[in-house]
């Protein structure tokens, strides 16, 4: 039997909910239950397939005891080795290189020195800082500033003016903060994405009370715009690799800017986000779970990495934001002259998020390469160890039904499929798909 354990602590309505829901689909050999802890001895295994982490950002203890638990073995939502190294910064920074607009951010030096420290720890450190080359670069005021790292809107000033600025930096202490340029939107929208691909777009409304922020029968939203911002969640959350986040978005004069997206412990309760809201959460976080429950390999490594930290793995270079266009748009120019590269142009470089009609000629190569068949000739791709009931779908989706189709994926294949799925991506060549099948062939 593999547990699902969900960790949590203010929350009420969310966990019982999650742990009933996943229990009510009565999958063989998978049950949920809430976590119990117990004396941690260095190296041992926590007993679950999967852990839902709700509360370890509060709780160093449980931080610690999360990472053994992924070192033998545990699926761990979300990963708390990338979870302590991420920051709000970082987020904008990335976001800049996969070109997500962001508003204009300075990150600040804490106002008071860190416990420990003195005047001669910060011999590298410019201070006082150009305040004005600073005020100017993110438009002048109102501004926000917020703490680089953490959540729950502590911290966070609306400054109109330098003095108030000034006032406000001054009460920060030894907070590191960001200054951020305002932007004022016409639109607000908050994004649950779980599972690396199931997004869930919501209305929002920051300036009201906590319990009236998700608006509900809020004014009509264009397709175009909600299809931009599923794009961009998307994007970003390849880059992030987490399982379990939430996006948030303004919309000035038609540019959805991401605003806060570093979430890992998103608001779930049904007092909160409302009955509709919660229904989703509650549904696709118990498919997830169960899914990573199924792939769970006893031993390995079982937690999702996102492309930034998979691509320095392999020493690949992010590309800057104002280069990337050039050089997507050069590639297309050089696919277009060149027929016979276009496999392998689409596999190595294709865009996180590919057009409809990009799509539909990477499909067409992939099929050419591994043949085609249809759901008659359907094998059980589950056998494939990491196909789930999911994946398993997608693959269907894309027209790959047979062992024979799979067996015959090298690199190029790989690639295609990666670009032609919103999650997995990494996971065939990784746990070697072709190889798999062609053993399954056999037997």
């Amino acid at each position: 039997m593999k547990k699902i354990g969900i960790l949590f602590g203010q929350e009420d309505t969310f966990p019982q909910a999650f742990v009933d829901r996943v229990n009510e689909k009565n999958v063989k050999g998978i049950t949920a239950e809430f976590l119990h802890v117990e004396e941690l001895m260095q190296g041992e295994g926590s007993g679950y397939a999967v852990i839902i982490d709700r509360i370890s950002q509060d709780v160093p203890f449980y931080r610690s005891y999360l990472k053994n638990a992924a070192l033998c073995g545990t699926a761990v939502i979300n990963n708390p080795f990338w979870w302590s190294a991420d920051e709000k910064f970082f987020n904008n920074c990335l976001a800049e290189h996969l070109n997500v607009p962001v508003p204009k951010t300075v990150l600040l030096p804490s106002k008071d020195m860190p416990t420990d420290t003195s005047e001669k720890s910060f011999r590298n450190l410019k201070f006082p800082l150009d305040w004005e080359k600073i005020f100017k670069y993110i438009g002048g005021f109102p501004a926000y500033m917020k703490p680089h790292a953490g959540g729950g809107w502590k911290n966070v000033y609306k400054l109109e003016s330098k003095e108030d600025f000034f006032k406000s930096y001054g009460e920060t202490n030894q907070l590191v903060m960001m200054l951020q340029e305002e932007i004022k939107f016409d639109e607000y929208f908050r994004c649950y994405c779980i599972g690396g691909d199931q997004v869930h777009i919501m209305q929002y409304e920051p300036r009201n009370p906590h319990h009236l922020r998700y608006v509900i029968d809020g004014e009509p939203t264009s397709k175009e715009m909600l299809a931009t911002v599923k794009k961009q969640v998307l994007a970003l959350n390849e880059g992030l690799g987490y399982d379990f986040n939430t996006y948030e978005f303004a919309v000035r004069d038609g540019i959805a800017y991401a605003i806060d997206f570093c979430n890992p412990a998103p608001d779930a309760e049904l007092t909160s986000v409302g009955e509709k809201n919660f229904e989703w959460v509650v549904e696709a976080a118990a498919n997830m779970a169960i899914d990573r429950a199924q792939r769970q390999e006893e031993g390995k490594d079982n937690l999702t990495w996102g492309s930034f930290v998979r691509n320095a793995t392999v020493g690949k270079a992010i590309k800057q934001a104002k280069a990337s266009k050039k050089a997507a748009a050069k590639k297309t120019s050089k696919a277009k002259a060149s027929p016979k590269k276009t496999t392998a142009t689409v596999a190595a470089e294709a865009p996180k998020v590919l057009s409809a009609k990009a799509k539909k000629a990477a499909k067409a190569d992939l099929l050419a390469n591994i043949g085609t068949a249809s759901a008659a000739d359907k094998d059980d791709l589950k056998a494939i160890k990491g196909v789930g009931p999911k994946l398993e779908t997608i693959l269907n989706k894309l027209g790959i039904f047979t062992f024979v189709q799979v067996s015959k994926m090298k690199k190029a294949e790989y690639g295609l499929v990666d670009a032609l799925m919103d999650a997995f991506k990494g996971r065939g060549e990784r746990d070697d798909w072709a190889g798999q099948a062609k053993q399954l062939i056999k037997k």
